[in-house]
């Protein structure tokens, strides 16, 4: 059974960095593009970043282009996300999720397969 699991959120200062990763298991994860998303309580899901089945294809939302970095371990089935200067708007509940689209994409709707979530809160 095709899983994904979040970890590595936390609690942070403005400023700080995190680093979230992505583990799958149950089907070939070279076969999917991985995406990123998060929510904050009232707000709708929004797409941050996604990478490419092959890890050559990096897209960002323009929020957190330039402080994020989205990489892949296909031999470790692992999706990071890494998170410098993060700011108090960057809380949220992170989510990585599964697409067939090969490039990767930001919308929610291409999706097929979402872990439970990682909870990030930037806060002095």
């Amino acid at each position: 059974q095709a899983q994904v699991v979040e970890s590595g959120g936390g609690l942070v200062q403005p400023g700080g960095s995190l680093r979230l990763s992505c583990v799958a298991s149950g089907f070939s994860f070279d076969r999917y593009a991985i995406g990123w998303f998060r929510q904050a309580p009232g707000k709708e899901r929004e797409g941050v970043s996604s990478i490419s089945r092959l890890g050559d294809v990096l897209t960002y939302a323009p929020s957190v282009k330039g402080r994020f970095a989205i990489s892949r371990l296909n031999d470790k089935n692992t999706v990071y996300l890494e998170m410098n200067n993060l700011k108090p708007e960057d809380t949220a509940d992170y989510i990585c999720a599964l697409t067939t689209k090969g490039r990767g994409t930001l919308d929610s709707r291409d999706y097929v397969q979402w872990g439970q979530g990682t909870q990030v809160t930037v806060s002095s």
